[in-house]
């Protein structure tokens, strides 16, 4: 399967993403559950490492901190990373609290 890259634009961002490491599982849209590591994050969505074949559309389901489990569609895959946007946006303070656990977990 060929990858698909499409990646937003820094104009078509609502918001600038954060460096993050963090060690997550996501539900693959065929069910399985699969280790991602998160790399960066905003409160729109995330990129990630990710392994197996992964398309632009895929909905998939995330363990984040704080948030527990999080909806986010698959805007674009290439070589082994995604790129996701939640399908709705964690707020601000959430979103804050979410980060700090993120980054103390390196």
């Amino acid at each position: 399967m060929m990858a698909s890259f499409q990646p937003a634009t820094y104009e078509e961002r609502r918001e600038p993403r954060l460096e993050v490491l963090f060690r997550a599982r996501a539900i693959h849209p065929n069910g399985v559950e699969r280790p991602v590591t998160i790399v960066n994050v905003s409160s729109g969505g995330f990129m990630a490492r990710a392994d197996g074949d992964w398309a632009p559309g895929d909905q998939l389901s995330v363990t984040l901190p704080v948030v527990g489990v999080a909806r986010a569609e698959v805007r674009w895959s290439l070589g082994g990373r995604i790129g996701c946007q939640f399908v709705k946006a964690i707020d601000v303070p959430v979103f804050e609290e979410m980060l700090q656990r993120m980054r103390r977990s390196i």
